[in-house]
């Protein structure tokens, strides 16, 4: 009796592990799998940075040589101080282009982290700046939207009241 008994705790021990390694081997492709599809991401997003960072820098750079040209014409017709300037400008917009055109992708990455780590103020203060941009945009595109949409709006304008508690027009334009 006792073989009857040890028997089927031996086949269902069996079972048991069969469906641990089953299922080990299923953790083990699907972590392949993340690492595979991590790398083919890393790698797209390191082409597009490389070709996006290069086509701006090629345009950095063809604006510092307008900017140049702005300059000597500002040198002929006003002040040397007002060109100087501008020439600094140029000169700086025109390193950066380079760099960009230059810089793989990896390199830039890199260096956006370090600059991060080392200056997170500097982060912060980026990304207000992007946001207050990005609402102005937004805000701009919206009143040429509704401009081009006849001025007609789905929802009745509220009156407004000024600082001195008058009601002022309805209008969206009125600010």
């Amino acid at each position: 009796m006792s073989e009857v008994t040890t028997e089927p705790a031996r086949s269902s021990g069996s079972t048991t592990d069969q469906a641990k390694e089953r299922l080990e081997e299923g953790a083990q492709q699907v972590q392949e799998k993340a690492s595979q599809a991590k790398a083919k991401t890393r790698e797209r997003l390191q082409e597009q940075i490389d070709t996006r960072s290069s086509d701006v820098g090629q345009q950095m750079t063809s604006t510092a040589s307008a900017l140049r040209q702005t300059a000597q014409q500002l040198r002929q017709k006003e002040g040397d101080q007002q060109a100087r300037i501008l020439e600094q400008v140029a000169d700086r917009v025109e390193r950066f282009g380079r760099y960009l055109t230059e810089t793989d992708g990896n390199r830039l990455l890199h260096d956006v982290e370090r600059i991060a780590r080392n200056r997170p103020w500097l982060v912060a203060g980026g990304g207000t700046v992007l946001g207050f941009l990005a609402a102005r945009f937004t805000k701009a595109s919206s009143s040429r939207r509704f401009e081009e949409n006849g001025g007609t709006q789905s929802h009745q304008a509220l009156p407004r009241t000024t600082g001195a508690g008058v009601r002022g027009g309805g209008d969206v334009g009125d600010v």
